[in-house]
């Protein structure tokens, strides 16, 4: 598939390394919308409670403002590399703006439970879109020799979202809970303004048919099976109606488009992208470290709550060094892994991550928070040099016709993997948590000062030294899936990346 020239596109030069104000211009308005679609997945978490209360229903239901959005995503993201070529990533990424601001508006006026989760969902369909458009769009802007750069620039809002997000989440509820969505509205304003402005005019490529099959059994096959790994920490134990049923269908949908997108002309996801040894290994590492990361991300703010009696806002605060450390390596990993590759930037962050996680494994019920801040400045060094030069190293390497579809892959990956990630970690936490006696009364009995007047003397300062021990365990299991994401991660390119379409060219002329 050729792309169609267009006198009005970002053409970027393959000789040229400097950043030009056009990519920056682009890369301003895809950040705009990856800070709102990421920030609300975190905002919303920190608002469950307040939805309990509000609209007077379970724990449960309410998760599904959560789970709602969550599946919105994975059922649209699979169509996103299909739909940039038929209708052009500029429309399709102006229609997912205007859609995931209709829903945070509509999600402002919900009337009851129910109607919240119908008005997440229509947030997610534009959301899920959000982040595989915007990595195809700047990387067409970039071109692959200054793709590490402006990927690190999108990798910020990523990286900050679960750290911002409570924060902002926390101070807004103070006021109202309708705050958290409203506040897309004026920013989704400004990023269609600007979309509508700066973003380069490309033409669609409706060459391909639409692989209605594949749409059938990917969909539904990711979300099903999202569906069961999410329910799991919920269930206490696997229950078959609602984790295993959905789970197991979903993975036979999942092998069958397997089956089918290798046979298939022109498959929903192009499966045949890893031919490219680069992208395997990406895939490969982004599986692993997204497990790990996502997983453990769930850890701490939950212990600074649980065990050690912090709001949800302090939580949010005492994770800022872990931020600040990202940006301050963020844009020298991305200068880095145009000049040598990410094999080399990706193995130091993860080794940075293993060493700084190994410090959480220790936590007691009065660890020191100076070093605590300490050990999440050095994890946030290793995460800037890791997730976006992972996404790098599996989009640098495409041509530009397959941009879109590698950019839908890797979204797809990390999505899904972040997920049973979250559940894995959730699962382990909460087994350790049911076998010391006291911890759940003494995590129940922290955040409620009249449930504590009626436990023995000397239960509660227990039951928070062997809750602290759980947490403390399952960090040894995010330990070892980082250090495990070594292994792939040595395989990535260590060189100054090639253009691919110069590099066709020039095999094509010796042949």
């Amino acid at each position: 598939m050729t792309q169609p020239p267009d006198s009005q596109a970002v053409q970027p030069d393959p000789t040229d390394d400097k950043l030009d104000a056009a990519v920056f211009k682009v890369a301003g308005v895809v950040v705009l919308g990856a800070i709102m679609s990421i920030l609300d997945i975190t905002v919303v978490n920190i608002a469950l409670p307040t939805f309990q209360q509000e609209f007077d229903t379970s724990y449960a239901i309410a998760a599904w403002t959560i789970t709602g959005y969550t599946l919105a995503l994975a059922t649209v993201i699979p169509l996103t590399g299909w739909a940039a070529d038929r209708f052009g990533t500029k429309r399709l990424y102006i229609a997912a703006l205007i859609f995931f601001v209709l829903g945070s508006a509509l999600c402002a006026t919900a009337w009851n439970i129910e109607s919240l989760i119908v008005f997440r969902v229509i947030q997610g369909i534009g959301g899920g879109m959000l982040m595989p458009l915007g990595m195809t769009i700047m990387t067409h802007a970039a071109g692959p020799q200054r793709v590490g750069r402006v990927m690190a620039v999108l990798g910020v809002p990523m990286l900050l979202g679960p750290i911002g997000g409570p924060i902002l989440g926390g101070w807004l509820i103070e006021f109202r809970w309708e705050y958290i969505f409203l506040i897309n509205v004026p920013i989704g304003a400004i990023a269609l303004i600007f979309a509508f402005v700066v973003l380069p005019a490309d033409k669609p490529e409706p060459s391909e048919s639409f692989d209605f099959l594949g749409m059938l059994l990917a969909s539904p096959g990711l979300a099903l099976f999202l569906y069961g790994v999410s329910s799991i920490p919920g269930e206490g134990t696997i229950a078959a109606t609602k984790v295993l049923l959905p789970a197991i269908i979903g993975i036979v949908l999942m092998v069958a488009f397997v089956f089918h997108a290798l046979r298939t002309e022109h498959p929903l996801i192009d499966l045949r992208l890893f031919r490219n040894r680069a992208l395997t290994f990406a895939t490969l590492t982004m599986v692993l470290f997204a497990i790990a990361f996502f997983g453990g991300a769930l850890l701490l703010p939950t212990y600074l709550q649980q065990v050690r009696g912090e709001s949800a806002l302090a939580a949010g605060l005492l994770l800022v060094p872990q931020g600040l450390g990202a940006m301050l390596t963020m844009p020298i990993a991305g200068r880095l892994v145009d000049k040598i590759g990410p094999g080399k930037i990706v193995l130091v962050g993860i080794v940075l991550i293993a060493v700084s996680t190994m410090f959480f494994t220790q936590l007691t019920v009065d660890t020191s928070y100076p070093l605590m801040c300490a050990a999440l400045f050095v994890m946030g060094l290793g995460m800037g040099c890791t997730m976006m030069p992972i996404m790098t190293a599996a989009i640098q390497t495409l041509k530009h016709a397959q941009v879109a579809r590698g950019s839908t892959l890797m979204n797809i990956v990390n999505q899904t993997a972040g997920s049973i990630g979250t559940a894995m970690i959730s699962v382990v936490l909460t087994n350790l948590l049911n076998n010391r006696e006291f911890a759940k009364p003494a995590i129940v009995a922290n955040a409620n000062p009249e449930f504590a007047k009626q436990l023995p003397p000397g239960v509660l300062e227990i039951g928070l030294q062997q809750a602290a021990s759980a947490f403390s365990n399952t960090y040894v299991v995010a330990v070892v899936l980082t250090v495990l994401t070594l292994v792939p991660a040595a395989f990535l390119p260590r060189t100054k990346p090639k253009n691919p379409e110069t590099a066709d060219a020039i095999t094509a002329v010796h042949v």
